[in-house]
């Protein structure tokens, strides 16, 4: 897979370096010449250019890329390597840094975001994952049918633990895509187990988060009654 990514700072870098170590082939885009650190990532093409000119996207052959990750500093540069990638070059996957939270309502499918992760908003939901367990906790939003990936440790008092994956009458509009059980990452099947203490990711519709949560944090007492 072919990844063009905007912004060779650390953000930058540090994705190049992940796709790199999974065989995948990485160009980073950045005007700035002392962004330009072929030493660090030397696997990586590196083009010096704004990403927010067509010449430059040209050059790059964006039309050639899977996907293209908008990962400067800057919310509008984000916005328009987006726009462009998605409109001009016809780029599957385009997926976008989101550095200020109030700008966030901004990076949907109209500026040609497919993801937009929030780098605030993902270290706060770090934190309260860190330090609640029942509670839902929104890690990331996909433009795209208005889903969520969102986590859920499954509380002692669940009246699911100890329920297998395909008795539980999930709600609509969600799937349940990783159990984490300590430091086993488990893809989940209809005979796997809940146990109490598992961490449960979902790709989820925004409007069933509400409901997912309810059932996943019942008390086995309410469940009897």
């Amino acid at each position: 897979m072919r990844v063009a990514i905007a912004g060779a700072g650390a953000v930058g870098r540090s994705i190049a370096g992940e796709l790199l170590e999974n065989g995948h082939e990485v160009l980073l885009i950045d005007k700035a010449p002392t962004a330009i650190s072929v030493e660090r990532v030397p696997q990586a093409e590196w083009l010096l250019a704004d990403a927010c000119e067509i010449t430059s996207l040209d050059e790059a052959a964006l039309q050639r890329c899977n996907v293209v990750i908008a990962a400067t500093g800057d919310d509008k540069v984000n916005l328009v390597v987006s726009l462009l990638a998605k409109t001009e070059y016809g780029v599957p996957r385009v997926v976008a840094r989101v550095n200020n939270p109030k700008n966030e309502w901004l990076f949907n499918e109209s500026w040609g975001v497919d993801v937009a992760v929030s780098t605030p908003r993902l270290m706060s939901a770090l934190v309260e994952e860190a330090v609640s367990v029942g509670d839902l906790v929104r890690l990331l939003r996909f433009s795209h049918g208005d889903a969520n990936l969102v986590e859920l440790t499954l509380p002692e008092e669940s009246a699911l633990a100890g329920t297998q994956v395909g008795d539980v009458d999930w709600p609509e509009d969600t799937s349940l895509v990783t159990i984490i059980r300590g430091t086993r990452v488990l893809t989940p099947s209809r005979e796997d187990s809940l146990e109490a203490g598992d961490e449960l990711l979902f790709v989820a519709a925004q409007a069933r988060e509400e409901q997912l949560e309810d059932l996943l944090s019942v008390r086995r007492d309410n469940a009897a009654s």
